[in-house]
């Protein structure tokens, strides 16, 4: 039974470190290209655009074909001489702005932008007006009018007489 808990333990230890692996083999040394400029730029381009398959991978880390295309690609219009712009405006040109992980901020889009901080800003205002409604006005506590006063009978007024007449002991 020991043997079964320690295998877990190892398992569980090894799994993250077996990602990572997955994750360092997605460029094939075959893609990496001999200047180191070139391929630092590659790599950071790479990072920023989305794999379609995956879609929540960027294709330097993704090991699916069309991520390995994407990636020859920049890499062929980065030694034609484009620069970092030029091969994004390419791609987005020829695949849309969904193969931008972090897409660009446009009226096209604002709705995508503007939509969380728009529910946070109103969930807050929900819950400062709902608080601010159950705690009611300030002040509002001390004053009754004479409509939420009620009268009082003749023998309670004849005690409440007697009571302010008595002296306090």
């Amino acid at each position: 039974m020991r043997w079964l808990a320690r295998t877990l333990v190892v398992l569980i230890l090894l799994s993250p470190a077996a990602a990572w692996i997955e994750v360092a083999w997605a460029v094939q040394p075959d893609e990496v290209l001999s200047d180191p400029a070139l391929e630092s730029r590659a790599r950071t381009l790479s990072k920023e655009l989305r794999c379609m398959v995956c879609q929540n991978q960027s294709i330097d880390d993704s090991a699916a074909p069309l991520a390995r295309d994407l990636r020859v690609l920049v890499r062929e219009r980065l030694t034609s001489g484009d620069s970092d712009q030029q091969v994004l405006d390419f791609l987005v040109d020829r695949y849309g702005e969904f193969v931008l992980l972090k897409p660009r901020f446009a009226w096209h889009n604002a709705l995508l932008w503007l939509t969380p901080p728009g529910v946070l800003f109103g969930g807050a205002l929900v819950l400062w007006l709902n608080a601010r409604r159950r705690r009611g006005a300030p002040g509002a506590e001390g004053r009754e009018t004479a409509a939420q006063t009620p009268a009082l009978t003749p023998a309670e007024e004849a005690r409440l007489a007697r009571l302010m007449q008595s002296p306090e002991s």
